[in-house]
């Protein structure tokens, strides 16, 4: 990692701030902090950051609806909220509001910096989209090699995680897939509880977006006591 790759702290503690600032200079990343959401939100649509860490507890209103506001914007880069509390209705409000990953206060740096990582690789790495071939499901096309996901001539709006669920999931059509087995290959962490609702609520964002129906999905379809199964 360089600071080919740029990260915007979003943080009102000045105390807070300046530690993620300097800690993540250290391993090599730009840094840009900014104290309030107005000011995050106005600096990502201006300059593209690679990863934004966003606090939910702001002065100027809430985390979540920041995140929101980014993405109705159509900003996808990797948003990794940071929760005051193992709340899990904050965990799953800050994904269904379109963050990729959360963190809870108080947490170890290594762990932060393990997540960044996670992250960025999935999104511009090794992880990410390789390759020239294109996959069809339905009248959807997933562009790999631009990253991007069409029906007919609309583009649907991905966020990078969920472009890898999509593709993890139409690489694997026909195939039951466990909640477990989809953190293992598009978040690389070791499934818990905790993190099978990440899944679910990526799940059904992907299922908002991507079928005709959310309600009765015809891609993306459930296996009860399993997980997933994509319809290629």
């Amino acid at each position: 990692m360089s600071e080919a790759y740029h990260i915007l702290v979003i943080e009102d503690d000045p105390a807070v701030g300046r530690v993620l600032q300097e800690s993540l200079k250290r391993d090599g990343y730009g840094v840009t902090w900014k104290a309030t959401g107005g000011e995050g939100v106005a600096f990502a649509r201006e300059h593209g950051p690679h990863l934004v860490v966003l606090d939910v507890r702001l002065p100027d209103g809430s985390g979540f609806d920041f995140c929101r506001q980014m993405r109705s914007q159509g900003l996808r880069q990797p948003i990794l909220i940071l929760t005051v509390r193992g709340d899990e209705v904050d965990k799953v409000l800050g994904l269904e509001m379109g963050a990729d990953d959360y963190l809870t206060k108080p947490y170890n740096f290594r762990e932060l910096l393990a997540r960044v990582r996670a992250l960025l690789r999935r999104a511009y790495g090794e992880l990410a989209s390789a390759g020239g071939d294109v996959l069809y499901a339905g009248d959807l096309v997933i562009d790999r090699s631009r990253g991007q996901v069409s029906r007919g001539k609309q583009a649907l709006n991905l966020t990078p995680t969920e472009f890898r669920l999509l593709v993890h999931l139409a690489q694997h059509a026909g195939q039951a897939l466990s909640r477990g087995q989809l953190l293992d290959a598009v978040w690389g962490y070791d499934a818990e509880a905790a993190d099978e609702n990440t899944v679910m609520v990526h799940i059904r964002r992907l299922r908002q977006k991507v079928e005709l129906d959310p309600s009765r999905p015809e891609l993306i379809l459930t296996v009860p006591g399993i997980g997933y199964r994509f319809v290629g």
